[in-house]
């Protein structure tokens, strides 16, 4: 279980990225697109989003609740109904939003129940919001083409919701949560990192 007392202080500013001194705030740019990412607990999702190639910048947040502008520790409380989400820039001449959706898929268990490894709770379920079409067919059918290989090897159903991305006056939307939770593992080293895996590839789509 991570330990959210031991909290590193930084000198850098709150909207700069710690790793790739981007904006983590910002819109999406020309030739970009956002996608949003939930798999556990969000420093070790945002970790391995950070250091995937294409990858602008990254932010951890709240998502699919219905409280708005919860904190840490309301999420905590299991009142607010948020997941700890990933928000994802991304340059799609570099990567796509299907190469983000099959390393989300290998990055924790998505057949586990109610929470990654040890992290139980609503807060840790794992879920994805997409931002355009394309994004939405692609991350179905990734999860249609997992799940016939996690079948194979005696896993159960992908417990995974995808779904478009909440409007900005929705409680459900993307929440940034505090600078503290931001880059975590960069500023803390070592720090908690959840491990729960199926060890099994996600097939690509045949077009992609």
């Amino acid at each position: 279980m991570r330990n959210i007392f031991t909290l590193a202080q930084t000198d850098v500013h709150p909207t700069t990225h710690a790793v790739l001194g981007s904006n983590m705030r910002a819109e999406a740019g020309t030739g970009q697109e956002v996608i949003y990412l939930a798999a556990g607990c969000f420093w070790g999702v945002e970790k391995a989003l950070w250091n995937t190639p294409g990858v602008v910048t990254t932010a951890t947040g709240y998502m699919g609740g219905h409280s708005p502008n919860p904190t840490y520790e309301q999420v905590c409380s299991h009142s607010t109904g948020h997941a700890e989400t990933v928000r994802v820039v991304f340059d799609t001449a570099l990567t796509s939003a299907a190469d983000l959706v099959r390393l989300f898929f290998e990055i924790h268990d998505p057949t586990q129940v109610g929470g990654q490894g040890n992290d139980i709770g609503d807060q840790y379920r794992s879920a994805i919001w997409t931002t355009t079409e394309s994004q939405l067919h692609d991350a179905m059918a990734l999860r249609a083409a997992y799940q016939e290989v996690l079948t194979e090897r005696g896993f159960g159903p992908i417990q995974t919701d995808i779904s478009a991305a909440p409007d900005g006056d929705s409680t459900a939307r993307f929440w940034y949560a505090e600078d503290y939770h931001q880059q975590y593992l960069f500023k803390n080293p070592g720090g908690y990192e959840c491990h729960a895996r199926t060890g099994i590839a996600c097939p690509a789509l045949p077009h992609k």
